[in-house]
């Protein structure tokens, strides 16, 4: 049966979209070709979208009978950087082999300035003969997903959309309208991209600098989650963001330096965003440092210290670990010879180096029996209060413990 709206990409953009036209009454199928991915919905809310009509297809002729085509393929950054658009490419040659006059096509994947221009519409004018403009409607909207969210979701999160022409922008429009309460039209498909640039980049440079402060502050002998507590009561002026281990998240900062040249601006525009990626990038060696200062302090050396990881995702209550700094924690630490385990409520396999990571059964057993317990994402299950009590030295990277509780980052 044809269906009004395709995603192509059932990953952590995709499957909460697909969700959302579900439940708006929008027939949906689902395109993935590429390997399972962890789900970002529970298996109950997959059961209700199907339920609902929602179907999930292997069969690249189905995209052709749609109204409506949305690319949500992963896009990430390279070793050199630069961000690695080949799932985009092979979803767009998947969909140009199908695509018919009147679609509608927008991408939300995470990407550039250019990319929806100068990279996804040659490939699917090429692979259709037909034209962007003219025979289909070619948009870009930025995702704006908050995984595990529910006071934000896309239906009250105002949705940002530009087209490659005014009527493409409206189509787009039109589409979004169905899902959520408020649309906001850019000027063109680079003015949407940018958006996302923007909103990214805005997240990582004050991350940064939280970051900074955590080590001064702990230099100084300042609390800063209670400066912290106390600046946010401003009403104007300062919006709240807290340090920690490392930044996770499918969102990647993008640096122009790292830009292909067609679209690479003159000189480095934005140095605060390679400075922020700088200072963030450093927080897992800082957490390694601060780990050995404490064993020391104890009179314990890191070669052969028994350390018990805690939350290895890089967000609460999720089992998501994109970007979660704790591989990297993990294998600093393997490094100085510790001994490690981990416990998260959400992740009942772990491997670092290619290698099983034994998994703490008793949470509160484990940490009485660790010379180091590390705090790297505060699930709602960890009562931080206890494990205190029950833990011979307690490094918390969130500040989710009580004052004097423990050692904070």
């Amino acid at each position: 049966m044809p269906a009004d709206l395709a995603v192509i990409g059932l990953g952590h953009l995709g499957l909460p979209l697909a969700q959302a036209a579900v439940a708006a009454g929008i027939e949906t199928v689902g395109y993935d070709s590429g390997p399972a991915t962890d789900s970002p919905l529970t298996a109950a809310e997959i059961r209700r979208m199907s339920a609902a009509g929602f179907r999930v297809t292997t069969n690249p002729a189905e995209l052709g009978r749609v109204r409506t085509a949305v690319i949500c393929a992963p896009t990430q950054l390279g070793a050199d950087r630069a961000l690695d658009l080949g799932a985009v490419g092979a979803a767009g040659r998947t969909l140009a082999a199908r695509l018919r006059p009147h679609t509608t096509v927008i991408l939300e994947s995470a990407a550039h300035p250019g990319v929806t221009e100068d990279y996804l519409r040659p490939i699917l004018e090429e692979g259709s003969g037909l034209r962007a403009g003219r025979d289909f409607h070619l948009a870009y909207s930025p995702s704006r997903l908050d995984p595990g969210n529910r006071t934000h979701t896309i239906a009250n999160t105002p949705k940002v959309i530009g087209g490659l022409t005014p009527a493409c922008t409206e189509s787009a429009h039109a589409f979004y309208a169905r899902l959520t309460e408020k649309v906001v039209r850019a000027r063109g498909l680079r003015e949407a991209e940018t958006v996302q640039l923007l909103e990214t980049n805005y997240r990582h440079v004050n991350i940064a600098l939280m970051n900074e402060m955590a080590v001064l502050c702990h230099d100084l002998g300042v609390d800063l989650w209670d400066v912290i507590r106390c600046a946010e009561t401003k009403p104007y002026g300062f919006q709240a963001f807290r340090p920690g281990p490392g930044v996770g998240g499918h969102g990647v900062p993008l640096d122009p330096n790292y830009l292909p040249h067609t679209t690479r601006t003159p000189g480095h525009p934005l140095r605060m965003v390679g400075l922020a990626q700088e200072i963030n990038g450093r927080m897992p060696q800082y957490v390694i440092q601060r780990c050995a200062t404490l064993l020391n302090e104890h009179g314990k050396s890191a070669r052969g210290a028994r350390v018990l990881l805690l939350g290895v995702t890089y967000k609460p209550d999720l089992a998501d670990q994109e970007g979660s700094p704790a591989g990297e924690i993990a294998s600093r630490l393997l490094d100085l010879g510790a001994l490690i385990s981990y416990h998260d409520p959400y992740i009942s396999g772990w491997r670092v180096r290619d290698q099983p990571v034994p998994r703490a059964d008793s949470l509160y057993e484990a940490a009485a029996n660790a010379d180091l317990t590390i705090l790297l994402q505060h699930h709602r299950t960890y009562d931080m209060q206890g494990l205190a009590v029950k833990a011979q030295l307690l490094l918390d990277t969130r500040g989710a413990s009580p004052a004097g509780a423990a050692h904070r980052l």
